[in-house]
């Protein structure tokens, strides 16, 4: 086997790790992406073994079974997606995934409801506030410039939305941040 599917690899960091844990074992790899290590020379049982017990501590796991990398794919393209500028995105995410990964959306969407407990559209909605806190926290881009560049149809669609899933309204979650900003920066100076 040349490739091996990787579970909870969901950022660039991730995948920085990964690569200098290969590179510290000794592997030449070929590549290294969301959810994937594809090896120059297939790897052997033991190899396998080696790189799973090294990657473990590190939070991620080797998956083997079809349904759970499924999964795992359909989760690291979601978090691609939400990663670029959505507002480019003239196609459904239903029509994204069974595109990105060649099977039909709703085989992909019962598979992921079933093993995860929840839809596709909630784990898209759960990434893409996450997002969201991101570029609130960062304070580089308005409101209207987050719900235009997450794909939001409105700011009043995105507040709705970010207030469902944080309990906190977008502007009273950047108080709170900055709130516990002062108290460390105080605490700090003392």
């Amino acid at each position: 086997m040349k490739t091996l599917r990787i579970k909870n690899m969901v950022c660039p960091r991730c995948i920085m790790v990964i690569e200098k844990t290969m590179e510290d074992l000794g592997y030449d790899l070929n590549d290294v992406d969301l959810g994937m290590i594809e090896f120059h020379e297939p790897i052997t049982l033991d190899d396998r073994d080696k790189i799973e017990n090294a990657i473990k501590p590190l939070g991620f796991e080797i998956l083997s079974d079809r349904k759970s990398m499924l999964i795992e794919r359909i989760k690291n393209q979601i978090i691609e997606l939400v990663s670029k500028d959505m507002n480019d995105l003239t196609i459904t995410l239903s029509e994204y995934l069974a595109s990105k990964l060649q099977t039909e959306y709703h085989t992909l969407s019962s598979l992921f409801s079933t093993q995860e407990s929840q839809t596709i559209e909630q784990y898209y909605i759960l990434q893409k506030i996450e997002k969201v806190k991101e570029l609130l926290v960062y304070d580089e881009l308005t409101l209207s410039e987050i719900a235009y560049k997450m794909n939001y149809s409105s700011v009043g669609h995105l507040s709705n939305q970010f207030k469902k899933v944080t309990g906190l309204a977008p502007t009273h979650f950047k108080e709170v941040k900055i709130s516990k900003e002062e108290v460390l920066q105080n605490i700090e100076t003392k």
